[in-house]
């Protein structure tokens, strides 16, 4: 049976460019097909030819590169990512229709969705292609948008988060904070970011919300620069459902943005609706790394002066 693993870059990006020459070599050493999409081979083409490695648009037009438009859940195994959090992010959305598992090489800044590094691109390469890598889910958002007579008018979703921020940087926004259907607070605001726990380290941190584990299956609430007394973060659980309403006398326009990525116009007499997913995202995971470790190191965390439990503590070793 045919083998194939799509390839996602950072299409401007040199140390990107450079990871596609070598995922294709190992990969052609190993007889194992390479899926690029037409339009990153594109965006590579009018890309700045100083940006391209030798002989990488040879490699590409090699036979076997297959260039498709769409990935193909038949063939492809697996989806391989060569840049930061955001273009993990927008191979996601390719990814996520078709339940096939993601693996981001880090060549971005802080990088919590990527898991290798380009400096181990071989070993990452060859351990993906043997099928040694565990499978992590990550919940999503489900969000619903209904325009001032209550018809639906999008239905989006969100890994990190959906972010409602005023247009008008001399107003506020007026919103009613609704939760599992009963009113919990109205104010003024900056905005409300609606966010997962995967998204808690993104957005909602920097907006003070809380730190959340991401196998805890919850949603947050957090609401940007808010004039109100109760106007704390919120955290929900899989059962409950938020919901943004735009005041009808509201004076400022809005916008709604998923991920950083997919932007709605909101106005006033909107309503916006968020559960968690059924649906689940994949992450193929090369190791378990603690999530504690992780915040230590893309956040360079001071620890210095720990001394925690010794490795032959009974206790520690059950844990």
């Amino acid at each position: 049976m045919m083998r194939r693993f799509l390839l996602y870059l950072h299409t401007g990006r040199s140390s990107a460019l450079r990871g596609l020459a070598q995922v294709i070599h190992e990969m052609r050493n190993r007889g194992v097909r390479t899926g690029i999409l037409d339009q990153q081979l594109t965006e590579m083409r009018e890309a700045d030819p100083a940006l391209l490695p030798d002989g990488l648009l040879e490699a590409i037009d090699g036979p076997d590169v297959d260039i498709v438009h769409d990935l193909d859940p038949a063939i492809d195994e697996l989806v391989i990512v060569l840049g930061g959090d955001g273009t993990i992010l927008r191979a996601l959305e390719i990814a996520r229709e078709h339940s096939v598992p993601v693996h981001g090489v880090n060549l971005g800044h802080v990088g919590f969705l990527a898991e290798s590094e380009a400096a181990d691109l071989a070993t990452t390469v060859h351990r993906l292609l043997d099928g040694d890598y565990s499978i992590e889910k990550r919940g999503t958002l489900n969000i619903e948008v209904y325009d001032a007579e209550d018809r639906m008018v999008a239905a989006e979703w969100a890994l990190n988060e959906a972010s409602l921020e005023k247009s008008d940087r001399q107003k506020m926004v007026h919103v009613v904070i609704e939760i599992d259907g009963r009113p919990v607070s109205t104010f003024g605001c900056d905005g409300v970011i609606l966010s997962t726990s995967t998204g808690s380290t993104a957005y909602g941190f920097s907006a003070g919300g809380p730190v959340v584990w991401p196998e805890v299956d919850a949603f947050l609430v957090v609401p940007l620069a808010a004039h109100a007394l109760f106007a704390r973060p919120l955290v929900l659980g899989r059962s409950s459902e938020a919901a943004i309403e735009i005041t009808a006398d509201n004076t400022c326009s809005a916008v709604l943005t998923m991920d950083g990525r997919r932007v709605l116009d909101v106005h006033a007499g909107m309503r916006i609706e968020s559960v968690l997913s059924p649906n689940s995202i994949q992450f193929a995971r090369l190791t378990h790394t603690p999530f504690a470790d992780r915040l230590v190191e893309k956040f360079e965390l001071p620890v210095d002066g720990w001394r925690g439990r010794g490795h032959d503590d009974p206790a520690a070793q059950e844990r």
